[in-house]
């Protein structure tokens, strides 16, 4: 059973900084594909970034040259390292784990409990 554990949320005013983090555990196979994704209230839920084993990586346009993901070289941990933050950044993010990243928003997904940014101005 893949576990997710998110943390580093918080509050920032606009332009500062943010690292999130994501601990995870379980089988490998069932997490080949990691990404975040996120939730303001009132809106539908957004990846934000997608990174897969091989090392691709996938950014949402409204985060592109803001944010930056990465795994440690035990892909235990993943991290969101989100600059230049703006109000329209502020929501719930999740991590999220899937063997493949066609699968990361179904059922068969692996969520955290979310961590919240809020990004005044």
């Amino acid at each position: 059973q893949v576990q997710l554990v998110e943390s580093g949320g918080g509050s920032v005013q606009s332009g500062g900084s943010l690292r999130l983090s994501c601990a995870a555990s379980g089988p490998t196979i069932s997490r080949r594909c990691m990404g975040w994704l996120r939730q303001a209230p009132g809106k539908k839920r957004e990846v934000v970034s997608v990174i897969d084993t091989a090392g691709r990586i996938t950014y949402a346009d409204s985060v592109k040259d803001r944010f930056t993901i990465s795994q440690d070289s035990a892909e235990s941990t993943l991290y969101l390292q989100m600059n230049s933050l703006k109000p329209e950044d502020t929501a719930t993010y999740y991590c999220a784990a899937a063997g493949l990243c066609v699968n990361l928003q179904t059922r068969s997904a692996y969520w955290g409990q979310g961590t919240q940014v809020i990004v005044s101005s």
